[in-house]
């Protein structure tokens, strides 16, 4: 007799650790890329950090959607 699946464990320890760890690091990623640098910023760090930020974005947004659905 099983009380608990390993695997499922497993997945939903990863799954916790990327999301609850690696989206805050992505959108802290996508601040320092807005930040000025000898008072302003490229043009390459602009889109990189707006490119961060939509990541997050998408992110909320499939979770929202997960939710809503019901799966």
């Amino acid at each position: 007799m099983e009380i608990v699946d390993g695997g499922a464990l497993g997945r939903v320890v990863l799954l916790s650790l990327l999301i609850g760890a690696g989206l805050p690091a992505v959108f802290a990623v996508g601040v320092r890329f807005l930040a000025p640098v000898d008072g302003r910023a490229a043009v390459a760090r602009r889109v990189a950090g707006w490119a961060c930020f939509a990541v997050c974005l998408a992110a909320v947004a499939l979770g929202v959607a997960t939710i809503a659905v019901g799966d």
